[in-house]
């Protein structure tokens, strides 16, 4: 008995060396957010801000967030400190995982270029958003959650890993992260001005119907994604574009500043 429990337990501690994602067993709670579909059953629950009413508008350009009657986009010269969520990395069994995730973060912001409106440093202390990771799963009939990050506002914040992310291939973890921080960059989903409702928001320039905000097949992060943000940022910081379509833009910094202000 004494050995048969021993394997048990080594069997739980035993690392995989190629996947550092291995969960441990332990299970929690999932949460149940309202999602949106990627498509193959995987989904981003970032943008659960309802369905912003159509308006006869072509989906062919970007689109940002005005649900609060602006549009916010980040102060220049804005650098987010981010943390790991310690206790709930204890999900994985290699310590290595950590490291892991924040590679995938490395390679998801340079994937969007010199057109990234902000920097990152990671502080243990006077930190804007965490990256937490989910214990278990959130899946419904329209899929499972693979990540779930925020939008650009003074208050803390969780950039949101599940476990369904890391059962996706290396391109697909990487494309996931890129959509997760277009949404921290200000970006709403690609269809949101044309199939949603009820939340405003604006839409600035114009790309082909592919964009990393787009879901499926379709969610691919072009040149035109990273030219109308860049141009975006650079427009509005030099005072040149003060409002979208009418709709006031509001510079916002991040808690570790707006809350010593």
């Amino acid at each position: 008995m004494a050995a048969q429990r021993a394997r048990k337990q080594k069997a739980v501690v035993d690392v995989d060396d190629d996947n550092p994602f291995v969960l441990r067993s332990r299970a929690d709670e999932p949460g149940d957010p309202d999602v949106h579909v990627y498509g193959r059953k995987v989904v981003c629950a970032t943008d659960t801000r309802g369905q912003p009413r159509a308006r006869g508008r072509s989906p062919l350009e970007i689109v940002v967030d005005a649900t609060e009657g602006f549009i916010p986009l980040w102060s220049r010269n804005t650098t987010l400190r981010w943390r790991f969520n310690k206790r709930s990395m204890r999900i994985f069994q290699s310590p290595a995982a950590a490291a892991g995730i924040e590679r995938l973060m490395a390679q998801a912001l340079t994937k969007w270029g010199d057109a990234v409106p902000v920097k990152f440093a990671k502080r243990d202390d006077a930190w804007d958003f965490e990256v937490v990771m989910r214990r278990t799963d959130d899946c419904d009939s329209s899929g499972c959650v693979l990540a779930m990050a925020f939008f650009p506002d003074a208050g803390r914040h969780q950039l949101v890993l599940y476990p369904k992310l890391f059962e996706q291939s290396r391109k697909e973890q990487i494309d996931t992260l890129v959509h997760e921080f277009g949404h921290v960059f200000g970006l709403r989903h690609f269809f949101a001005v044309v199939e949603e409702r009820e939340w405003a928001s604006e839409i600035f320039g114009k790309h082909r119907a592919f964009s990393i905000m787009n879901y499926g097949s379709k969610s691919v992060l072009t040149g035109d994604d990273r030219a109308d943000l860049k141009r975006l940022y650079k427009l509005a910081w030099s005072g040149d574009l003060t409002n979208i379509n009418g709709t006031p833009i509001r510079f916002v910094k991040p808690f570790h500043i707006a809350a010593n202000a």
